[in-house]
């Protein structure tokens, strides 16, 4: 089962201008151009919209809306650098991340033992250390998800940052979307709205309700596409639109522990994960590197360079582990993680080193047909 999560920042201009001009805070104010031209609103403060501005209004009809209205010109270097750290954050959680503005992306958290939590801990640690709002959908599918969230920062209508955090169970998509206007899904725009009252059909409900074939007659492709989509179906893939770089894993614990012995299991069976992916990928690593979060969200990140390419799971545990133990203060963790960069496809690496290599790369590779099949704890290697 996918678990997709959508993350948009809220009134991203905005926040990264209040980040500079704390004064904005709680005032009507607009990113974008002069009035007295041609200008339009790229992005408004949540006071501003509880008077009627909206992002793409001409900004002569925002002032005549909203007379008080700030009007603040483009800072666009600013919101392009924030930005990529945001997306660097999402990174460091998942490599399955597909950025769709500079505001908003999707991410794939179907790996993660505790999904939710961590996709709480993300919108947190944004706010927290980047001073940035946003707002998280999570579902079995990005149509969904994304629904979800827009959905979500509808509910909030305060004058604030909405901070929306909103997770459709698997299963639910068809109930959740059914009471929701048709102009809510995908691919309905208002024509197609229209044309589709005309035979009765105003909510995600009604659409679904119709059969397949007959919506496939009358309104062609589109018709029996948005048909399935009212029904929650969505089996379009994360698009990275990106190299890997890194492959990373990690998970945040529902109570914070300082067991050791749990904390080392823990981060083995991560590691484990994260070889099985370079492995299943055809990539070896060159750099290992461990995340440890304290209760207060203090972050400390540490790696080591291998000597060597590999994609041997022992070697990569090894170094996790002795990282682990050099750095770890003995304070209780609220999250751990593991990940491997300075990857290359194995390919490049046949040749350069010994025979036992080969061996060894052959029981991986047999180790990994075995856990594929039978689940993760069908077969572990000794501790050493």
């Amino acid at each position: 089962m996918r678990i997709i999560a959508h993350l948009d920042l809220d009134a991203f201009f905005c926040a990264v201008e209040e980040l500079y001009t704390p004064a904005l805070r709680g005032v009507p104010f607009a990113v974008g151009g002069s009035p007295d031209g041609r200008g339009v609103v790229a992005s408004c403060s949540y006071p501003a919209r509880m008077q009627g501005v909206h992002s793409a209004m001409p900004m002569a009809q925002a002032i005549r809306l909203c007379p008080n209205l700030r009007i603040v010109p483009h800072r666009r270097g600013a919101y392009t650098q924030a930005s990529r750290q945001v997306m660097a954050k999402i990174r460091e959680i998942t490599d399955q991340v597909e950025q769709i503005s500079i505001d908003e992306a999707f991410f794939d958290l179907s790996d993660q033992t505790d999904a939710e939590r961590i996709a709480r801990d993300l919108q947190l640690d944004i706010n927290q250390t980047l001073h940035l709002p946003s707002s998280i959908g999570i579902a079995a599918n990005k149509l969904v998800a994304k629904i979800a969230n827009d959905y979500g920062k509808a509910q909030k209508r305060d004058g604030k940052p909405p901070r929306a955090f909103t997770v459709i169970p698997a299963g639910k998509e068809a109930a959740f979307l059914a009471p929701l206007t048709i102009t809510k899904l995908w691919g309905v725009g208002p024509k197609t709205a229209e044309r589709l009252a005309e035979i009765g059909i105003r909510t995600i409900g009604d659409l679904a309700a119709q059969d397949e074939l007959k919506m496939l007659q009358r309104f062609g492709q589109v018709g029996y596409e948005i048909t399935r989509r009212a029904r929650g179906i969505d089996k379009r893939g994360i698009v990275t639109e990106r190299e890997t770089k890194s492959i990373s894993q990690e998970t945040t614990f529902s109570k914070d522990t300082r067991d050791k012995g749990e904390l080392q299991q823990v981060l083995r069976k991560l590691s484990q994960k994260v070889c099985d992916r370079l492995q299943k990928k055809g990539f070896v690593a060159h750099t290992v590197k461990i995340k440890l979060r304290w209760s207060d969200f203090t972050t400390l990140t540490r790696q080591t360079t291998l000597p060597t390419h590999t994609d041997e799971s022992d070697v990569l545990i090894q170094a996790a582990q002795k990282l682990f133990n050099t750095h770890w203060q003995g304070r209780p963790l609220r999250l751990i993680g593991m990940g491997v960069s300075g990857l290359e496809s194995a390919n490049q690496q046949i040749g350069l080193w010994d025979h036992d290599w080969e061996k060894e790369r052959h029981v991986e590779d047999v180790l990994a047909k075995i856990k594929e099949k039978f689940g993760d704890d069908a077969i572990k290697r000794g501790a050493k």
